[in-house]
């Protein structure tokens, strides 16, 4: 027999022994703990989004899911990490519109969304609101867009670094507004908060989970909910489309997806626990807290919904001079 085909051969056999293992894996998974990989530090938005699915969905998976975080680079760190780990199901990443903005913005990253990981679902999403001190002394989103006019370049907005959603944000309302804007990047929201309720920084787009508590105590003015929708934990914020600024949707989303490959009975039952663990009651009351809107979508509409996004972004950095015009 030549060379060529006993090469076949021993392919085919080996192919026929590891397709009952791996069916038999598929039919008992998951048999141990389940980590979720998250790319921010804890008490980031999508780390308490994380940890409230993880603790609803351990009953519905029969196992405990444990949330990892690996922070850095824009979450690229833990996006690599799972990319590269084995496709058995216990090893998830959490990606949000930050991982794909970074993507977009570091084309050298060594992974990419749209290519590297098995989509398993759309969980769904965070309002980002645009804020200012009350020292600004403006109360709309209209009469910003006319101070920043009244002062070109002189008004700032921060931002959690570039090439990150919150920039991404402050570049876009620049655009849409025909104003000039000084960013200011810090290494985490609470810094970028902090430095705008004490007037150093005019702005900042922050997820709602992060600010509802300065709000509430007069020290941060909310102008925009920069959604579809008013989010519902600040339902008297007006969208920014209702502020004047229509088609302005910068929510954060959050998913699911595992390493490239997964075998689709795995997908079946995430997708199915991913989708019933919000409507746990204690889970259900935690998001809400939390400035959660829940929109879920399965693995090939969330497939479809990252390209739609790598699209859409990939314009605003364009124009924002951030990507190569070639």
């Amino acid at each position: 027999m030549p060379l060529i085909d006993r090469r076949t051969m021993s392919l085919l056999s080996l192919t026929t022994i590891l397709s009952p293992a791996t069916a038999l894996a598929a039919e008992t998974y998951p048999s141990r703990p389940i980590h979720l990989v998250v790319g921010f530090t804890a008490g980031a938005t999508s780390d308490v989004i994380a940890r409230i699915f993880a603790q609803a969905a351990d009953p519905l998976l029969g196992q405990q899911v444990v949330v990892e975080n690996k922070p850095g680079a824009g979450s690229s760190i833990a996006a690599e990490y799972v990319a590269h780990a084995a496709t058995d199901g216990y090893t998830l990443f959490v990606p949000t519109l930050s991982t794909l903005t970074d993507e977009i913005v570091h084309p050298d990253r060594r992974v990419s969304l749209t290519k590297d990981f098995s989509p398993i679902a759309l969980l769904g999403s965070i309002a980002i609101v645009l804020v200012v001190s009350p020292s600004v002394n403006v109360h709309s989103v209209a009469e910003l867009i006319a101070l920043a006019k009244s002062k070109p370049g002189q008004l700032s907005f921060a931002s959690v670094g570039a090439g990150t959603l919150l920039h991404l944000a402050g570049v876009l309302f620049a655009q849409r507004a025909g104003v000039k804007l000084l960013h200011v990047p810090y290494p985490g929201s609470p810094q970028a908060v902090t430095d705008v309720i004490a007037g150093r920084v005019t702005m900042v787009f922050a997820p709602a989970s992060s600010i509802i508590g300065q709000l509430a105590a007069g020290k941060l003015v909310a102008l925009g909910t920069a959604a579809e929708k008013r989010s519902s934990a600040l339902p008297n914020v007006p969208t920014m489309a209702e502020a004047g600024m229509p088609n302005f949707d910068t929510s954060l989303w959050l998913g699911l997806m595992g390493p490239a490959g997964l075998p689709k009975p795995m997908v079946e039952k995430l997708t199915t626990a991913t989708k019933n663990a919000p409507q746990a009651p204690s889970a259900k009351q935690a998001l809400v807290k939390q400035g959660y809107d829940s929109n879920y979508l399965g693995p090939e509409q969330f497939a479809a919904y990252v390209k739609s996004e790598h699209a859409r972004w990939s314009a605003v950095a364009r124009a924002a001079g951030l990507l190569s015009k070639s």
